[in-house]
């Protein structure tokens, strides 16, 4: 196991603390658009629809359910020998924290128009802030790391083991009572060009070299 001088990966950037006030608003945004995607009710990311059948089941809040597998995440990045960052451990408590409160303070929707529109933003909010979050370069979150982890471990393409884990705990989730619908289907096929676009828009890696 590594030692403390070897646990998180440390920037070097003399623009470190821009690039922790992008990280911030992007993991601010992240947890902003997954609880709109919630309020929709038409269907979740494959993660969040593991995250609400737990939910469902237990009575804890969603939100608190993703700080929790993110923490359970982290474990599996012992044996992957993955090194986590300040991002990642921002990631895992303040996604799900964000979640909570959006969730606490906005009353679900009951018009259709409305929750199209929450599920759209959802999706398209999630795209924005996961280039923001990545392009900080301060460390991969949790899940993220943990299919960088098994791709370079097991040499499988990272898109294999994306696919792999997220049909895993979508199967899962959905069997617990998660929501899968039409946002679900909608964030699978726009999530990739989104982080395409997003993440070398907000690439703070390149700049600050």
């Amino acid at each position: 196991m590594p030692g403390p001088a070897t646990l998180f990966e440390r920037p070097t950037s003399e623009r470190l603390p821009s690039r922790l006030v992008q990280l911030i608003l992007g993991l601010f945004l992240y947890g902003a658009s997954s609880a709109l995607l919630v309020l929709g009710g038409l269907g979740l990311e494959p993660w969040n629809v593991f995250h609400q059948g737990l939910s469902r089941h237990t009575g804890i809040a969603i939100g608190t359910w993703a700080i929790i597998a993110s923490a359970g995440v982290l474990m599996f990045w012992i044996p992957l020998r993955q090194r986590p960052g300040v991002g990642t451990i921002a990631n895992a408590i303040l996604v799900g924290a964000v979640m909570d409160l959006v969730l606490w303070l906005v009353a679900t929707p009951h018009n259709l128009a409305t929750r199209i529109a929450c599920m759209v933003g959802g999706v398209l909010l999630n795209g924005v802030a996961t280039g923001a979050y990545i392009g900080a370069g301060l460390g991969p979150g949790p899940r993220d790391g943990l299919m960088l982890g098994i791709s370079r471990r097991t040499g499988i393409s990272i898109r294999v083991a994306r696919w792999s884990v997220e049909a895993a705990v979508l199967a899962i989730g959905w069997l617990l009572g998660g929501t899968v619908g039409l946002g679900t289907l909608l964030y699978a096929l726009l999530i990739g060009p989104l982080a395409h676009f997003f993440v070398p828009f907000f690439d703070r890696t390149r700049s600050a070299s």
